[in-house]
């Protein structure tokens, strides 16, 4: 079964690059539905605006520093010490991207910094009506994934703290995935932060078309809890690497939602910068100079991004 399912090398360029307008036609066509039943949907009942946290300990933003080589879009943003994500309150209930800023520095151990006192917690600065939470993970099967991984926020108490948000959250499947071939990823990102001056990372989650019986394209995707959080087909991460000041390299993943073999190597995942960006709908990186790059992938950077 897994030989035939894992042609995958050379099917998720395929199908990243080629259907991303399904992607598009599906977005327009939820919405035209969602404009047409508006008008009979009973009303909701008033909710009290949440009052905005407050964190003394909160350090100094760092959102240009994190920011600098372009945001893939302003969409419902929202900033944290570390990582600095676009909310999808409308279809998803998830992040549509978060980008991280890790240095050498920022991957030093602090014995005094105990993941187990972090606690997944409603974004308070997200509506009601537009939040995910816990209870819709609940009995589920999927697991509350990160996307700015925990690991990657280890200075303080609260920069861990926050990667606990669930706006940083997707629903990932757990054995084989999240905590196996994902988290190998994100330790593969720990290592490159841990080597080069400068480590950006961008992750997301995608909803790809797949072939049905029928002969056509479709997009779909299981929601979970009360408030419809959307389960992602893949998930992709996009690793921009300075080794030297102003020399960068890149390393870009689409990963399918499911479980992984251990056997399958993380490089059969590498996908081309320009098919995400196709597929997700926004530019990653994109104030970075092309000509600074050395490799993409593993191979010579040219024209191709």
């Amino acid at each position: 079964m897994w030989a035939k399912y894992w042609r995958y090398g050379s099917y998720v360029g395929a199908v990243v690059t080629s259907f991303t307008a399904g992607i598009y036609c599906e977005k327009w066509n939820i919405g035209k539905v969602n404009a047409a039943t508006a008008t009979t949907l009973p009303a909701m009942p008033d909710l009290p605006t949440p009052a905005p946290q407050t964190d003394t300990k909160v350090l100094p933003s760092r959102t240009a520093e994190i920011m600098q080589y372009g945001y893939p879009g302003f969409d419902n943003l929202r900033t944290f010490e570390d990582f600095v994500l676009s909310y999808d309150h409308f279809l998803y209930r998830t992040a549509h991207w978060v980008v991280e800023h890790l240095r050498p520095d920022k991957m030093v151990y602090h014995p005094s910094i105990d993941r187990s006192k972090s606690n997944f917690h409603e974004d308070a600065s997200i509506h009601p009506y537009f939040r995910s939470t816990n209870d819709d993970y609940k009995g589920s099967g999927y697991d509350r994934g990160h996307l700015a991984a925990a690991g990657n926020h280890r200075t303080s108490q609260t920069s861990i703290d926050q990667t606990f948000v669930l706006s940083n959250m997707s629903p990932q499947v757990g054995k084989g995935f999240n905590r196996d071939k994902w988290n190998e990823l994100e330790k593969r990102v720990r290592k490159l932060a841990r080597k080069n001056l400068n480590v950006f990372v961008c992750t997301g989650p995608l909803y790809l078309p797949r072939l049905e019986s029928d002969g056509s394209m479709y997009i779909k995707y299981k929601v979970i809890g009360k408030n419809n959080v959307a389960v992602p087909t893949h998930f992709f991460k996009v690793i921009l690497i300075e080794f030297t000041k102003g020399q960068y390299d890149i390393e870009a993943y689409v990963m399918p939602n499911s479980a992984i073999p251990d056997s399958i190597e993380l490089s059969t995942f590498l996908t081309p910068v320009n098919s995400i960006e196709r597929s997700a709908g926004f530019h990653i990186f994109n104030k970075l100079p092309k000509s600074s790059l050395r490799y993409v992938n593993g191979k010579k950077a040219g024209s191709v991004w």
